[in-house]
């Protein structure tokens, strides 16, 4: 700006030398006049200029400061989250080893409670089986003496009072179920049963009497009253088959005798062809 002041000076100077003497006062009144107009246009530019600059720096200086808080924070931050992650591993292995011990306690304890549990369950069952047994020691203290009780028993029922025998067999049973004459009882009961037309029932209890005592005094009977039974209820070849196994096991008892006869009766032969089955 000042070097264009200069240069409308020296333009004016020239000017002046130019131009005639009688327009030289007016001329220069009215180039002064310019220049003056001039310096102020330049003067409120320059004002403008640094208001404008002075604002901008400021703007400037705000910004930069800006940035600067800025960054701190973000460098402050990073550097928080980084002693926060290696916080949170410290923290995150801790709580692993804290947790692989509590369940290695919780392991340990679970065994100690199921041996404690196991100690338990014996110890019920072995009060179990001793209540039973007093139970039962009292039963036969108050029981009639076994042979007493069978006999009694045998005599009603030989005596057709079927309730009564039923009864006392029962009683046989239960306070002296592991006596000789135990199997004899289960046969009497079914017999009694077989006596009063209840078939079904009896084929179970003449079972039971060949299952639990097959070696017993009473199995063949046990087996032929069966075959009598399901012949009743009117199942003949299942009544046939252990008429047959009768006469097949006591081939000389009197209950092979029996089954010989019933089967001829039938119109069957004694030993069946299907009885054995030739190898495919």
């Amino acid at each position: 700006m000042k070097t264009a002041s200069s240069t409308a000076l020296a333009i004016a100077c020239v000017w002046l030398g130019l131009t005639p003497a009688w327009g030289v006062n007016k001329d220069l009144v009215q180039l002064q006049t310019q220049m003056q107009d001039l310096q102020q246009q330049m003067s409120h530019m320059q004002q403008s200029f640094d208001e404008r600059m002075g604002i901008m720096k400021n703007l400037l200086d705000q910004n930069t400061d800006s940035i600067n808080k800025a960054t701190s924070a973000i460098s402050n931050i990073q550097n928080g989250l980084q002693k926060q992650q290696s916080d949170s591993g410290t923290h995150v292995d801790q709580l692993s080893g804290q947790i692989q011990s509590l369940n290695d306690t919780l392991d340990e304890l679970k065994a100690r409670l199921a041996k404690v549990s196991k100690q338990l369950e014996d110890m019920q069952s072995a009060q179990q089986n001793l209540a039973a047994q007093q139970a039962q020691q009292q039963q036969q203290a108050q029981a009639p003496p076994p042979d007493v009780l069978y006999n009694n028993a045998l005599r009603d029922y030989n005596a057709a009072k079927y309730d009564l025998a039923t009864q006392e067999f029962t009683d046989y049973i239960k306070y002296y179920p592991n006596t000789d004459l135990a199997g004899n009882a289960h046969f009497y009961l079914a017999d009694v049963e077989f006596r009063q037309g209840n078939y079904q029932q009896a084929v179970k209890d003449y079972d039971q009497v060949l299952q639990n005592f097959p070696d017993g005094n009473k199995a063949a009977a046990a087996e032929l009253k069966k075959g009598f039974a399901l012949l009743e209820l009117g199942q003949k070849d299942e009544g046939v088959r252990t008429l047959r196994h009768v006469v097949q096991r006591y081939p000389r008892s009197n209950e092979a005798v029996q089954a010989r006869d019933r089967l001829r009766k039938l119109g069957v032969p004694t030993a069946g062809t299907t009885a054995r089955r030739a190898p495919e």
